[in-house]
């Protein structure tokens, strides 16, 4: 049976910088730490929110997930936008393509962004 790590007890990667070959001081290798943008609880809820958005872009568009059109939808992007007018202008700017009503994907996408922003925010204080 496996043991099972944790974080804790896992060690964490290292990554390792070297000096280019040719130069004049070969200095001895440093450790340094991969830093990330996000933590694992963040990067749940960012993977959920893709999730969610290629489910709605396959009933959308009545298609496979393979077969949905490359539509780079940036949550960060939208919610750096102003206010939801413009939001939702860029959201259906990108589904130009989309013969379907999508005004409640577009609903349904700011909300869960806003929802997004707020779990960001509560979690720095």
């Amino acid at each position: 049976m496996a043991a099972v790590t944790s974080p804790e007890t896992t060690p964490q990667p290292r990554v390792y910088f070297q000096t280019p070959p040719g130069t004049e001081e070969e200095l001895p290798q440093k450790q340094g730490r991969v830093t990330v943008k996000y933590d694992r609880k963040e990067l749940r809820r960012r993977l959920n929110l893709e999730e969610w958005i290629v489910s709605q872009l396959m009933n959308l568009y009545d298609c496979e997930e393979d077969e949905v059109p490359e539509l780079e939808i940036d949550v960060d992007e939208l919610l750096d936008l102003p206010n939801d007018v413009e939001r939702a202008i860029r959201v259906k700017m990108l589904l130009v393509d989309c013969y379907k009503p999508n005004d409640d994907f577009v609903v349904a996408l700011l909300e869960k962004a806003r929802g997004h922003l707020k779990n960001n925010d509560s979690e720095r204080d």
